[in-house]
């Protein structure tokens, strides 16, 4: 997803209306030393400077926390770094790789997880590190990214996290899979259901219609 979205950000620079400097930024959690050689290597040939942040994540995770689903505590350490090394470098816009399928498991994750309706937006400010969060790929289908990234022969980068295809998100990717194909489309109309804000029945929106009939 990063990688295709870097490509993505590149082909863009050189047309955009807005010109921008690109950074590239990998955030080396302590799996596997000199992991991102070939990334490193295709940055340099397209011309994209590119940065490998060393962290202790791993190890923290695993060996001084032992979290049993580390995801969601992964997912804020990587932020923070990345905050810190855009603000170091007086970027004010972080582009992440989520796409549209991103947007779904989330949403149910929340529901299930946290009795929240909630997903990540396309954009949106951290006033604390004052960034601007942007998702370019947001409503792209993981699929079209994956044969994109074949067809371009990109250096994907297999997630050497021991957690990896065994988490809550894993599930809530099969899931949507099966209820996919059991009900053709249906992952287009969750998309859609979420995307379209006109089209919310919630009962927020019930109680402020019960309010402006009592007014009229």
């Amino acid at each position: 997803d990063s990688l295709t979205l870097l490509a993505l950000l590149k082909a863009y620079a050189r047309f955009s209306p807005h010109k921008f400097d690109l950074l590239a930024i990998s955030i080396d959690m302590g799996f596997v030393p000199d992991a991102y050689e070939e990334i490193n290597q295709w940055c340099k040939e397209n011309n994209i400077e590119y940065l490998i942040e060393k962290t202790d994540i791993a190890q923290i995770l695993f060996d001084i926390r032992k979290e049993k689903n580390p995801c969601s505590l992964c997912s804020k350490l990587r932020r923070g770094a990345l905050n810190s090394i855009a603000n170091k470098n007086n970027y004010n816009k972080l582009a992440l790789g989520h796409h549209r399928d991103d947007v779904m498991e989330t949403f149910l994750l929340s529901m299930i997880f946290e009795g929240r309706l909630s997903t990540f937006a396309p954009k949106s400010f951290m006033s604390r590190s004052k960034i601007s969060l942007i998702r370019p790929l947001i409503y792209i289908k993981e699929s079209d990214i994956r044969a994109y990234a074949r067809d371009e022969k990109l250096p994907i980068l297999t997630n050497p996290c021991p957690a990896d295809k065994h988490t809550q998100r894993q599930y809530m990717k099969e899931l949507l899979t099966k209820i996919n194909d059991d009900i053709p489309l249906s992952k287009d109309r969750i998309f859609s259901a979420i995307s379209h804000t006109e089209r919310y029945n919630l009962w927020n929106d019930i109680e402020a219609k019960l309010t402006d009939d009592k007014e009229v």
